[in-house]
């Protein structure tokens, strides 16, 4: 089974080429936000690259989000619209399952922050079991102040993950103290390898995913709008 995956959810385009249970290529491009212009160059170049045709992919999956809006947008309508050409099925997988996937089987906890703009982040909290990563604090959006109280509570060493690391670090780190940890530069930006194995690991359990986005919360747009119109009442 050939799986061609793709995470456009923030600055990060990344593209990944899976045969079987074989990595065979990945491309990732951290430098500015023009998927529009980047994705599909990219995409061709890996296939190019790994001498594999678009008719040849069995499984094309993608990240959900939470994340860019836009970035999220253009990723899905990317692989749905390549799955819908060739009659092939799409995944559908969590951006920050994907982060914290990346650190595989560390010991303590994962937590990966996404900036949600206006001092917000879209996190979770996953453990690695028996070499299974379980979701052990669900999927939401909150302030990084209700985040750092809820892991004050934690006993074990948190691995952080994320873009919104930067924004927060300091925070963080003086918060909890020895508890706060940081893997290496390249495990902190998406990657399309881990959506990857995701998808394969959802394909081989029969779970079955709804193509849309997640959001977690409203656009700037959206919340912009209501309050103009709030303010016309």
């Amino acid at each position: 089974m050939k799986l061609l995956a793709i995470d456009t959810s923030s600055l990060t385009a990344t593209a990944a080429l899976l045969d079987g249970d074989k990595l065979i290529g990945e491309y990732t491009l951290n430098h500015k936000k023009n998927h529009s212009q980047k994705l599909m160059p990219m995409i061709k170049e890996l296939l190019d690259s790994c001498d594999t045709k678009p008719r040849e992919i069995d499984v094309f999956a993608v990240s959900l989000g939470p994340g860019s809006f836009t970035g999220l947008r253009i990723g899905i309508a990317t692989m749905a619209a390549m799955a819908q050409a060739l009659d092939k099925i799409v995944v559908g997988v969590s951006t920050l399952e994907t982060l914290a996937h990346s650190l595989f089987n560390i010991q303590g906890l994962t937590c990966p922050i996404i900036d949600a703009q206006r001092d917000l982040v879209y996190t979770a909290l996953y453990q690695w079991i028996d070499g299974n990563m379980m979701e052990i604090m669900e999927q939401q959006v909150v302030s990084i102040d209700e985040l750092i109280n809820i892991l004050k509570e934690k006993p074990e060493k948190i691995f952080f993950t994320g873009d919104a690391l930067d924004k927060f670090n300091s925070n963080l780190r003086d918060s909890l103290g020895h508890r706060f940890a940081v893997p290496p530069p390249r495990f902190l930006i998406p990657s399309a390898s881990s959506v990857a194995e995701l998808a394969k690991i959802k394909i081989e359990k029969g779970i079955k995913t709804n193509i849309v986005p997640i959001y977690m919360r409203k656009s700037e747009a959206e919340v912009q709008y209501e309050k103009r119109m709030r303010g016309r009442e």
